[in-house]
């Protein structure tokens, strides 16, 4: 495959971890054993390092680091399907700590290497204490840690002591993550935002401009630091609503760019229709569908890549 791609003139950018996991290493406690981080990841990482790094352009060593510990320990429903606190902020900082480490390891091969954080901006709708503390919940599960560990080598996560690692500050060459969604907060519950958005049939409120929201963000916490658009993307049948939704989320990138935020790619989730979890083949995201017919939306994309 990355022969194929690189003849291509495809540069191809890995991911060694997204979300499913062997059953083996689940059996034997998977990332809420401290050992298998040492262990079975670090050798899985050394051997991918070593066998593909010649032909890989860039990396992305762990997708959504900070999502999959709610959706495999939080009742979300993903293997191994638990639902217990304390494992959930074990393996939170397990993740963390698996995605930065290999990113130390991976950076030197030469080439860049990006985190991919699924960041969607809480924003209060109203100033009710409840509210308030929601989104300040949000903030230190979602946000905090992997920015605080990439700016000051520190990882803080909640249920858990400090873990101080200052040989993984600055671990990315590229902060990295993906935009969906905003989660609206108002009354201490979550909404589709903004209010009157339309809604993705995953339940997204539609807002190309939450992007900005996200860049702005990260620019401020890390000033300086080199940002990228590692997903981007709308699962819809809707063909004309994608175009739109990548023509603005474009633009609303290029503006950051002018005001000088540094950014320096954009990634469309995703090329063709994937299956997409609990929701299997049921909600397309691609640029092309499984049978590989290329849909109009592809041109937005296309007209970007020629300048």
């Amino acid at each position: 495959m990355l022969h194929a791609a690189l003849d291509a003139g495809v540069q191809p950018w890995l991911t060694l971890l997204h979300f499913t996991l062997p059953a083996w290493f689940l059996d034997a406690g998977g990332f809420v054993d401290d050992r298998a981080r040492a262990g079975a990841w670090a050798r899985h990482v050394d051997f991918v390092a070593d066998t593909f790094g010649d032909l890989a352009r860039g990396w992305q060593p762990v997708n959504e680091v900070n999502y999959y510990a709610r959706a495999a320990y939080g009742a979300l429903g993903w293997p191994p399907g638990h639902d217990d606190a304390a494992e959930r902020a074990t393996v939170h900082e397990a993740m963390h700590l698996a995605s930065a480490e290999a990113a130390v390891r991976l950076r030197g091969g030469g080439a860049p290497v990006a985190s991919i954080f699924g960041l969607s901006p809480p924003i209060a709708v109203d100033d009710d204490p409840a509210t308030l503390a929601l989104v300040d919940a949000i903030e230190d599960e979602l946000w905090h840690p992997g920015v605080v560990l990439q700016r000051e080598g520190a990882l803080r996560v909640r249920g858990r002591e400090p873990v101080e690692r200052p040989d993984l500050a600055g671990a990315y060459d590229l902060v990295g993550f993906s935009y969906y969604a905003a989660l609206g907060v108002a009354g201490g519950g979550m909404q589709p935002h903004p209010p009157g958005a339309p809604v993705s049939p995953l339940g997204y409120g539609i807002w190309a401009d939450g992007v900005g929201v996200v860049l702005d963000r990260l620019h401020e916490r890390l000033p300086g630091q080199p940002l990228l658009v590692a997903e981007y993307g709308i699962g819809t049948d809707d063909d004309e609503q994608r175009a739109e939704y990548l023509s603005r989320g474009l633009r609303v990138v290029h503006d950051r760019i002018e005001r000088g935020v540094d950014v320096r790619g954009f990634f469309h989730w995703t090329a063709v229709d994937n299956y997409e979890w609990l929701h299997g083949f049921d909600v397309a995201f691609g640029l092309i569908d499984r049978d590989r017919n290329v849909r109009p939306s592809a041109e937005v994309l296309a007209r970007e890549a020629r300048g």
